[in-house]
């Protein structure tokens, strides 16, 4: 499987994600479970590795307690 290279976005939003999650002090496991999604593929967004939909980003904003602008705040 040929590796796909992630944008800048995309490793900023998983460099944010990361970081408010770590704020809040949850697990990847933890907001898995509060945002619905596979711990996987959280830890996939916060490599960009992944390219979530905007649904899946509501997901995790409201998982970590914050807008979907504050996900893509510097």
């Amino acid at each position: 499987m040929k590796a796909v290279k992630s944008s800048s976005l995309q490793r900023h939003l998983g460099h944010r994600i990361r970081q408010l999650r770590e704020q809040l002090g949850v697990s990847q496991e933890r907001l898995s479970f509060e945002s619905g999604l596979d711990r996987t593929y959280i830890s996939g967004v916060e490599r960009a590795e992944r390219n979530p939909t905007l649904l899946t980003l509501e997901k995790i904003a409201q998982a970590l307690q914050v807008s979907l602008k504050d996900l893509f705040d510097i």
